[in-house]
C-alpha cells in the first residue's frame, strides 16, 4: 500500500461515525462498504491529499485511483473519483478502456456509478465523441452499472444540447430494461436532455409512453411544464 493511501484511510477512519454510516447505508437497496464519513469531509480529504501528490501524472494518478477502488469502500470511490476527474486535461482516448474497466469491476451503486460517470467518463466523451459508440455496447452490457452508466455518461452534455442523436439511440436500447437503477438513470439522460431540447424529447416520451417503463417516464418529466408533464402522464401503463 502506497503512503498516501495509507494516510487518506487513516483520515476516513478517524473522521467516520456510526450514525452516518447508519444514515449513509439508507440510501442504498444494496449492501454499501461505507466508513460513515460526511460527503463534504470526505471532498476536504480527497483535495488536501491530491495536493500533497509529488506526482501528478495521469498515469500514477491513475494507478492510486485503482487501489482506491479495489477497497470497495465508497468513500474511497469517490476520492478516486475525484481524482481522475482533476487530471482531465490529460484525457487520452484510450483512457476510456480505464474508465470502461472501474465501471465493470468495481462500481456496485449508483453513487460511484453516476460520480464518475458525471464527471470523468462524460468529460472524456465531450474530448472525444468517437467513444460514444461504446456507450451504446455498455447499454447492452449484462452489468446493471455499466447499462446505467451508458445514460447518466452524458447528463451534463445532454443539460448543453449536445449529443441528442445519440441519447435516442441509447433510449432505444435502454427503454424497456427491467432494472430500476437503469430506469432512473435513462429517466434522468432523457430529463438533462429536455434542458436544451425539451420538444423533441417530449415527443419522444408522448411515442413511447405506452411501453416506456412509468419511473423513467416521471423522470423524464420531471422539469417540463405542467400541462406537458399532464399529457405525458394520461392513459400511461401501469409497469
Amino acid at each position: 500500500m502506497s503512503k498516501i493511501i495509507q494516510a487518506i484511510r487513516e483520515d476516513l477512519i478517524r473522521n467516520s461515525d456510526e450514525k452516518t454510516k447508519k444514515s449513509g447505508e439508507t440510501f442504498f437497496k444494496e449492501e454499501v462498504k461505507m466508513y460513515g464519513v460526511k460527503s463534504a469531509i470526505v471532498h476536504n480529504i480527497s483535495k488536501d491529499h491530491f495536493k500533497k501528490l509529488a506526482d501528478k501524472n495521469k498515469k500514477a494518478v491513475f494507478d492510486l485511483c485503482e487501489e482506491l477502488w479495489q477497497s470497495g469502500f465508497l468513500e474511497e470511490s469517490a476520492i478516486a473519483c475525484n481524482w481522475s476527474y482533476s487530471v482531465k486535461k490529460q484525457y487520452i482516448i484510450s483512457d476510456f478502456e480505464v474508465f470502461e474497466k472501474w465501471v465493470d469491476r468495481y462500481v456496485t451503486n449508483w453513487a460511484a456509478c453516476d460520480t464518475l460517470c458525471n464527471h470523468s467518463v462524460g468529460s472524456l466523451i465531450e474530448m472525444f465523441p468517437l467513444c460514444l459508440d461504446k456507450l451504446k455496447t455498455w447499454a447492452g452490457s449484462q452489468n446493471r452499472w455499466m447499462r446505467r452508466a451508458s445514460a447518466v455518461t452524458l447528463i451534463i452534455p445532454a443539460r448543453h444540447g449536445k449529443f441528442l442523436t445519440e441519447i435516442f439511440e441509447l433510449a432505444e436500447i435502454l427503454l424497456t430494461d427491467k432494472d430500476d437503477m437503469v430506469q432512473k438513470g435513462f429517466g434522468w439522460m432523457l430529463k438533462a436532455a429536455s434542458e436544451a431540447n425539451q420538444n423533441q424529447i417530449f415527443d419522444y416520451v408522448m411515442d413511447k409512453k405506452d411501453i416506456m417503463p412509468r419511473t423513467s417516464l416521471r423522470y423524464a418529466i420531471e422539469k417540463m411544464p405542467p400541462d406537458l408533464r399532464s399529457k405525458a402522464m394520461d392513459k400511461t401503463n401501469k409497469n
